[in-house]
């Protein structure tokens, strides 16, 4: 099983495969409108205006589950984070992404995140962003604004924490578009 054999929902309750993104590098993430980490949506912004046309994309599932942060329709959401933040990268349905009912996507994406990594099978990056990436305990996502970053094989490369901004993954983006 890979990222690819998933579908997610837009907006519009349509669900759609994960395949249509195959050889892309994607940053996922589980976003809110009412977090302290909402304005890394302008961050999330200009990453996503500097490589959309070199394969890069931003996939943002809105996420309820951490004190209620993320409310309104997802319709409310899209509208929000255009107008306040002039988003253009593509949101999905709002999910769950721990518990029961964590949408199978985040699950998959928790499970295949590097650890344990050895030094004489991976390379340089993918030992670099392990370093600087796994500092949460447990599986489960801890808050809004945990990112994903995927390569264009569709690999799990790393886990960023909600703290990590944007504009800290730019450089890992770069490598694994070039």
């Amino acid at each position: 099983m890979n990222i690819y054999d998933f579908n997610v929902k837009t907006i519009e309750k349509e669900e759609i495969p994960m395949s249509d993104y195959k050889g892309k590098v994607l940053l996922i993430v589980n976003t809110a409108t009412g977090c302290g980490f909402t304005p890394q949506y302008e961050g999330l912004e200009a990453l996503y205006k500097k490589h959309k046309d070199r394969g890069f994309e931003i996939l943002d599932f809105p996420c309820n589950q951490f004190s209620g942060q993320a409310p309104g329709t997802d319709e409310e959401i899209v509208s929000f984070c255009q107008l306040a933040y002039g988003t253009t990268f593509k949101t999905f349905s709002k999910i769950e992404v721990n518990g029961k009912n964590a949408d199978s996507l985040f699950t998959f994406l928790k499970d295949e995140t590097p650890s344990g990594l050895d030094d004489e099978k991976v390379d340089s990056l993918k030992k670099n962003l392990h370093n600087l990436t796994q500092n949460f305990m447990g599986n489960d996502i801890k808050w809004n604004f945990t990112k994903f970053l995927v390569d264009k094989e569709g690999n799990v490369i790393a886990r960023f924490a909600p703290a990590f901004l944007p504009e800290d993954i730019d450089s890992y983006i770069a490598e694994l578009l070039s």
